[in-house]
Order: C-alpha cells, then sequence, then structure tokens
C-alpha cells in the first residue's frame, strides 16, 4: 500500500468541507490574443520546416509571458486549480509536428510555470487554497477503434505506446511540480487505462500516491463515449485506480450534461468533477459558444443544490468570467457527499453489469456459442472472415438473455490475436 501525497491528504479534507473550482479553457483564452505563426516559433523554433500556428503547448517556450497571465487571470476569478498547458504533451500528439524530442522539456516547462502563476498569486492571497493539475489529453489517436474500415482488427497505436506515452508526460509533469494528475477529455477508455497503468507505474517507482483525477466525455445524448460506453460502464472500468475524482468535461454544455453527471454522482464512491463548453459551438460570438457567463452558472448552480458536486470549472469557451461567475453562485452551498456503494461484482462492456448476491436473482447467463472449438458454426464463420455474421451469434445471444459473453479464439489455424 503506497502512502498518501500530503497534497493528497490536504485535498480529500478540502473537499469534504467545500466545493472547489477548476480553472476554465485554455485555447479559448488563447484565441484572444490572436496570435501568428511566428508567436509560435520565438527564440525556439525559427526553423523549423512545419507550420506550428495552432500548437498551443509549444507557447510555454516562446510565450510563456500569456500562459502565466492565462493562469493568473484564472486564479484571480476564483479557481483553486489550474491546469498546465499540457493538453497535447505526449509524442503521439508531437508526431503531426515533428517534435517529439521537446516533449519531456514541454510538460517539466509548462509545470514550473503554471507554479510560478499560482506561487505568486499565493504570496498577494496567502490564505487561498491553490493547486496545479498536470493536464493529460487523451492523444489524437484510440486504441480501442479501428480508423480503417476495411479492416477491423487494425489500430493506429497499442497499449503499450500509449503507456510509454503517458509515463514519459507524466513524470515530467510530476517533475516540474504539479499537484495532481489530471487524465481529462477521454473519449475512449482503453487510451484512459493506459495512462492510469502508466501513473501507477510512476507512482510504484516514487514509491507514493499522487491526487489523481480523471474526467471523460461524453459525446452526445445517447449518453456514451466514442469508444461506446455509458457512463456507469466508464466508472466500473476505471474504479480500480481509486481517484480522488471522477467526472465529465467537454463536447456537452451543462444543461445537456445534467444527466450524466446525476448518474455518475449517485454510483461513484469518490469525489465529482464536472466541467462543462459554454453551451454549444457559435462561431459569431467572442469566445466561439453560446452561453454567457451567468447562463453557464446558472445551469452549474442548480447542480450543486442538487448534491451531485464537489469540483466545478470550464471547458472550451469558457473565460476567467465564467469561473468568476461560478465562484460566485455557487462557493457557499455545501459540497456533494460521498455515498456508500454496494458492494458487488462490477463488470463493463460497452454497459455494465453488476453481480450482487443481494439481488433477487440467482443466476446470471452467459453465451458460449461465440467460441471457434464448441461451436462448428461460429468457426466455419470466423474461418470464412464472415465476422458480420459471426457477430450476429453473440448479439442473438444477448438478445436470449445473456449477460456475459465468453469469447474464444483459442485455435491452431487461425490467428487468434488478430
Amino acid at each position: 500500500m503506497l502512502s498518501k501525497h500530503p497534497t493528497l491528504i490536504q485535498l480529500e479534507k478540502l473537499l469534504n468541507e467545500k466545493i472547489l473550482f477548476l480553472d476554465g479553457a485554455m485555447g479559448t483564452m488563447v484565441q484572444t490574443y490572436k496570435l501568428k505563426e511566428e508567436d509560435f516559433r520565438l527564440n525556439h523554433f525559427e526553423n523549423h520546416p512545419k507550420d506550428l500556428k495552432g500548437n498551443n503547448d509549444l507557447l510555454v517556450f516562446t510565450r510563456p509571458d500569456i500562459i502565466k497571465e492565462i493562469h493568473t487571470k484564472y486564479l484571480e476569478a476564483g479557481a483553486n486549480i489550474i491546469e498546465t498547458n499540457t493538453f497535447s504533451g505526449t509524442r503521439l500528439a508531437q508526431k503531426d509536428y515533428d517534435l517529439e524530442e521537446i516533449v519531456y522539456d514541454l510538460n517539466f516547462k509548462a509545470a514550473r510555470l503554471a507554479r510560478e502563476a499560482r506561487d505568486e498569486f499565493k504570496l498577494k492571497n496567502p490564505n487561498k487554497d491553490c493547486f496545479v493539475a498536470g493536464a493529460l489529453g487523451p492523444t489524437n489517436r484510440t486504441a480501442s477503434m479501428s480508423p480503417d474500415v476495411n479492416n477491423p482488427a487494425f489500430r493506429a497505436v497499442t497499449f503499450d505506446e500509449l503507456v510509454d506515452n503517458y509515463f514519459e508526460q507524466s513524470r515530467a509533469l510530476i517533475d516540474g511540480g504539479v499537484d495532481i494528475l489530471l487524465p481529462e477529455t477521454t473519449f475512449d477508455t482503453l487510451n484512459l487505462k493506459a495512462c492510469l497503468f502508466a501513473i501507477d507505474k510512476l507512482q510504484n517507482e516514487k514509491q507514493i500516491k499522487y491526487p489523481l483525477m480523471i474526467s471523460v466525455t461524453i459525446t452526445d445524448a445517447s449518453g456514451r463515449t466514442l469508444s461506446g460506453q455509458t457512463v456507469e460502464a466508464f466508472w466500473h472500468s476505471v474504479r480500480h485506480a481509486h481517484p480522488l475524482s471522477v467526472g465529465i468535461n467537454c463536447a456537452l454544455g451543462a444543461r445537456e450534461m445534467r444527466p450524466y453527471i446525476e448518474e455518475l454522482s449517485h454510483i461513484a464512491d469518490t469525489f465529482i468533477s464536472c466541467y462543462p463548453n459554454a453551451g454549444l459551438p457559435n462561431p459569431l460570438t467572442p469566445t466561439g459558444y453560446d452561453e454567457t457567463p451567468l447562463k453557464t452558472a446558472g445551469f452549474v448552480l442548480e447542480f450543486a443544490q442538487s448534491g451531485f458536486i464537489n469540483i466545478l470549472g470550464g471547458c472550451c469557451g469558457t473565460t476567467p468570467d465564467h469561473i468568476r461567475a461560478m465562484v460566485e453562485k455557487v462557493s457557499k452551498i455545501n459540497p456533494r457527499k460521498i455515498p456508500s456503494v454496494v458492494e458487488s461484482t462490477k463488470l463493463s462492456g460497452l454497459d455494465a453489469l453488476s453481480i450482487d448476491n443481494k439481488a433477487n436473482r440467482n443466476f446470471y447467463m452467459v453465451g458460449e456459442r461465440t467460441n471457434v472449438t464448441g461451436s462448428p458454426l461460429f468457426s466455419k464463420m470466423i474461418k470464412a472472415h464472415k465476422f458480420e455474421e459471426a457477430l450476429s451469434v453473440a448479439r442473438q445471444q444477448v438478445e436470449n438473455g445473456a449477460n456475459i459473453i465468453d469469447i474464444n479464439f483459442d485455435e491452431g489455424l487461425i490467428d487468434s490475436k488478430a
């Protein structure tokens, strides 16, 4: 059992006492500075052969004055937690710009910069609780789905590659002095599981448990992640990491996010975070999003009054004014109390399954026909590469009442892994 980092103990105490506030969007604020290509090259990348405008992470090198100013504006608006400017701080993400080799320095510098902003603010406001969260974005690859419609088995990245990328980023952020690790905007749970594996590896190496916040993205009104999971299935997939908080950010405005935050607040036995977009995209507005600060704050006020929330902030389109409005409306409301969750075996595919001995049922059904050694029909379909027909065998078992599907491709004449 790893000992808890002192900051983790401090945060647990604070979150039991009050709602804490996260900062808002970094990209929205960067856009207000109307930067040009040279701003992304200044004193560092003048001779780089690729265009760099839009690679906002580079600004920690080339325009640290802007990034530090944005951090400070959020702190002055009332944010307790500011995020490092490292959303694309992995080799996978920087590969698009041929800048893989700067990743460690980028994350270290970003962490130092956020710390400087926080420390300077604390000198003027010694009674304010302020922390730096190291932002770990989802990367631009997905481990669960094939980008090639003609080859469902193809993956553009492996689990091990993701682990290596996240380990390097997490180490640099910790070395740079962040208080919290925050994997966010998760659209593929398998990517996040690689990140959690990397963080666990780092914690074991350093023999201490750091504060860990997790945030997932529900992509639309289906209530699922891009890789297909429901909110409950997602939580079942990651609860083993024992995060300080779990939450939802991006993709949706607060109004659209409400049912999923409510569901998560009932099933997760940890603190809940929520940082929605400022409504829906609208290119005619200054921030590119519909909602004014007061409107967004009004929605999240109801979340707090309903007892759903421990940490509040903003994602795309939000500004220091949005955070200031949230703080003014919500800060005096009591935080959500962590619920007692019934112990059970909690499983997850795209949907969740809880096997509870106290439930009024004796058996859970396991579908066994998706088995190349036990079902001649299924085996024939697989060997003929008739995967859609083979999938119908699984679907039929579900329709007939199977709770779990047992899948077996262990047969000498086929490539089981593929």
